[in-house]
């Protein structure tokens, strides 16, 4: 009992210090919820092979990402370093349904009631993932979704509402997608199906050719292409370190 009376009282105090992080308005928010857990708008699939990892402090649930742990940059330590969530649990290939069961705001009572040691300042989409049971999957969102608009597209990146067509890729390329590899002469799309959306993107032209870098986070891994289909995969290391 005095344990929780110390909560309820330690609660509210958390909440003030906590400044909301969404400029959602109330209204907002509960549509999204709606829309976004109820009826068949709810059952959306993966765009992108993805890893389940531990959710860094908090053990009652667990991190949906594209990237490997080391390459997650949702958190921070005091030098500013990002931190690892863990290791990996689980790959769950492109094109796996998922049930999006809640959709949380980082508001500030939001943001007093998570775990300190998590991204606790931005979106949480809560998702029942087919072929994972066990506690929730959280797919984390970037800040700064402060429209209706741009929380839909930013779910859609990641999770929409249909599959992926990875049918109408060769056999070879939708293996190497399900084991999240990249090869040569895969197209652009197969790239992303499998490592995701890069950091950054260089372009340039080369007299009627346009050649692309994509860059992961941290630079070690980066893949090249030339009129969207794939000529070099690099997966050594940074490119700050190598020279």
């Amino acid at each position: 009992m005095t344990r929780r009376l110390a909560l309820s009282l330690l609660l509210p105090v958390l909440a003030t210090a906590c400044v909301s992080q969404t400029k959602l308005s109330a209204e907002d928010r509960t549509a999204l919820q709606n829309d976004l857990t109820t009826g068949p708008a709810a059952v959306r699939h993966l765009k992108t092979s993805s890893f389940i990892t531990p959710f860094f402090g908090d053990a009652s649930k667990r991190l949906l990402t594209p990237y490997p742990p080391e390459e997650v940059r949702l958190l921070n330590d005091t030098k500013g370093n990002p931190i690892n969530p863990g290791p990996v649990q689980a790959l769950v290939p492109a094109g796996t349904p998922v049930r999006v069961t809640k959709v949380e705001f980082p508001t500030s009572w939001a943001m007093a009631e998570r775990v300190l040691y998590s991204p606790r300042t931005q979106p949480w989409v809560y998702l029942d993932v087919e072929g994972a049971p066990g506690s929730p999957v959280i797919l984390v969102l970037r800040p700064g979704l402060d429209k209706k608009e741009d929380l839909l597209a930013e779910m859609d990146r990641y999770l929409p509402p249909q599959e992926p067509r990875l049918a109408k890729l060769s056999a070879r390329f939708q293996d190497a997608i399900k084991q999240k590899r990249v090869l040569e002469n895969m197209p652009e799309a197969a790239v992303e199906m499998s490592w995701g959306p890069p950091e950054s993107i260089r372009r340039t032209l080369d007299g009627q050719r346009v050649n692309q870098e994509w860059i992961y986070p941290g630079g070690k891994r980066r893949v090249f292409l030339t009129d969207g289909i794939v000529s070099r995969v690099e997966e050594g290391k940074p490119a700050d370190a190598a020279k």
